[in-house]
């Protein structure tokens, strides 16, 4: 008896586009690079074309490597926005998202995730159909406030409707929802109570210790060195002086309010508060300060559990529970986000990366946040409905690598000078400067080939006029399999799957006596795939060789000369 399983049906299920695997053809007129660093990244990809047919043609190469895969498909609303056709039948647009899901499934890296947003018209279809693709216990979903409830989007409360101001991120995990470093966010307003501001100490040195306070396998030397940290510290408990110098404004006055507490948040790593401890923890402390010769400011001192606490040094012995114990003002005035991501601004983005992308442009602040809870820099992103180019340019300034795909014209009018005022570090807004980016790095701009098959007036497939030797080359390695990759000491290496295991191809027919050479120079510890257009002899006259003849060994294999799989209403 087959055991049953819950499962979304839809009419044309059972139906797959039997793909062309195409090759990529370098265009370096649109590329670009601007040197500023070693740092740098170069090799990012910018392809022009289907992105069902882009997916399958990086398939082979890019296997198993992609670390954070964002899409941001049409939502088959039934409304066609300027750049999208975004809407569709609901069977078609199932049938076309879960190709896609598929081969970005293949892509990503087993530690890799997959995150999707969408709204509430696929919601329930797409997170189904993901939990049927990916399993459910590897998904999670993030609701995100994407509008405000203000203007237009309120005008369907008038008659008594719901306004939507939200949207859904579905996230799935290849090996699960774990390992995930999702960044905290600050509290909507700064505490009073934490108003300790420590001169005398670095970023980094602060950093140090709150790592080491996580660590219970912390050497004494590490103890050693928190504590020299630790006595360089000059506490100033007057932080309205601080912020007066600072910032040259009274911080007595309420239209200073917004200025001070985003001043307090900025240097939250360097702003601290004292509480009270109890007898167990004050005897601790009592002991190790006593061993000093002379009073310092703060030291650390270590628990029976091991836990780390600094204390503030100037602490009176005598007081029965002293509030000599610091804390960390960012480690206590941040939150974790959690499921509901309300606090990211979906408002003003009109002229963000310096393009106007109606009804379609995502926060760069979205995409961060996104990015790096998934990955780290020198990691590989690919967005395949790159749409403005947001994933693209968010991604550049985190110092990921990147791959991005787009069919629409906006790749060109949108994507391209948006991504180039990145590189040349002409882009003020988004992330900029909360990222540090200045500028450095490049991409290459790819568009698919042609379909390797065309046919003749007669209707018979043929190898299309377009494609050079190299071409050919290429295109075959991808449709049989091997890497394509070329040695000067063989002219029959055109490409590998193995070590041992070759491709040669050619336009020309190939004689028994060429063959026969030709297995003579390959020797029995290799083989060799032979792609030609015709031989004169049995196919299996040679042990090394195996011989095939091109086209006839293809027309089977995919769907020839179809260039468009993408989301559109077209002749629907």
């Amino acid at each position: 008896m087959n055991k049953q399983k819950l499962e979304l049906t839809w009419i044309g299920k059972d139906k797959k586009a039997n793909l062309e695997p195409r090759i990529l053809v370098h265009e370096s007129t649109k590329s670009f690079n601007f040197h500023k660093s070693e740092d740098d990244q170069y090799d990012n990809k910018l392809i022009f074309g289907d992105n069902l047919l882009a997916l399958k043609s990086l398939e082979s190469e890019f296997r198993g490597k992609v670390k954070c895969i964002y899409i941001d498909p049409p939502y088959n609303t039934g409304n066609a926005f300027e750049h999208y056709d975004d809407g569709i039948e609901n069977s078609i647009w199932l049938s076309l998202i879960r190709q896609r899901l598929e081969l970005l499934w293949i892509l990503l890296k087993e530690d890799g995730y997959l995150a999707v947003q969408i709204d509430d018209n696929q919601f329930a279809r797409l997170y189904i159909l993901m939990s049927e693709l990916f399993g459910e216990k590897n998904l999670k979903t993030i609701c995100v406030k994407m509008s405000e409830s203000t203007g237009v989007k309120m005008s369907s409360v008038k008659s008594g409707g719901i306004a939507k101001l939200k949207e859904y991120i579905i996230l799935a995990g290849k090996s699960g929802i774990k390992g995930l470093k999702l960044e905290k966010i600050r509290k909507e307003e700064w505490d009073p109570e934490y108003k300790l501001f420590a001169n005398g100490v670095s970023r980094d040195e602060l950093e140090f210790i709150k790592i080491k306070m996580n660590d219970k396998d912390r050497s004494d030397a590490d103890i050693k060195k928190i504590d020299s940290i630790l006595s360089k510290i000059n506490f100033d408990s007057n932080i309205d002086n601080i912020i007066e110098k600072e910032l040259g404004i009274n911080p007595k006055l309420i239209t200073s309010l917004k200025k001070i507490t985003d001043w307090k948040f900025k240097n939250a790593w360097r702003i601290f508060r004292s509480v009270a401890v109890p007898a167990s923890t004050k005897e601790i402390a009592v002991s190790k300060k006593l061993s000093f010769e002379n009073q310092i400011s703060s030291f650390s001192i270590i628990t029976p559990t091991k836990e780390l606490y600094i204390i503030k040094g100037d602490f009176n012995i005598e007081t029965p529970q002293p509030r000599c114990k610091l804390l960390f003002a960012d480690q206590y005035l941040e939150i974790h986000p959690g499921d509901f991501w309300s606090d990211i601004k979906t408002t003003g983005l009109n002229n963000e990366g310096g393009v106007n992308f109606t009804n379609g442009k995502k926060p760069e602040k979205l995409i961060e946040r996104i990015i790096k809870m998934c990955s780290k820099p020198g990691d590989l992103v690919l967005d395949s409905f790159a749409g403005s180019g947001t994933t693209g340019a968010v991604a550049h300034k985190l110092k990921r690598k990147w791959i991005l795909v787009e069919l629409g014209e906006h790749c060109h009018t949108h994507i391209i000078p948006r991504l180039k005022r990145v590189i040349k570090g002409e882009d003020p807004g988004g992330i900029t400067q909360l990222s540090n980016w200045t500028g450095g790095g490049g991409f290459k701009y790819y568009s698919l080939a042609p379909s390797l098959l065309e046919k003749d007036k007669w209707g018979n497939l043929i190898i299309n006029k377009k494609y050079n030797s190299q071409m050919l080359t290429k295109a075959m390695c991808k449709h049989m399999g091997f890497s394509y990759s070329t040695d000067n000491n063989y002219y029959w290496m055109h490409g590998k799957s193995s070590e041992t295991d070759y491709i040669y191809v050619t336009t020309n027919s190939i004689s028994y006596e060429q063959l026969k050479s030709l297995s003579e120079d390959v020797t029995s510890k290799r083989t060799l795939l032979v792609c030609c257009k015709a031989f004169n002899c049995d196919e299996n006259s040679f042990d090394n060789l195996s011989i095939i003849k091109i086209p006839q060994a293809l027309l089977n294999k995919c769907e020839w000369e179809k260039n468009d799989y993408s989301l559109k209403i077209q002749d629907q």
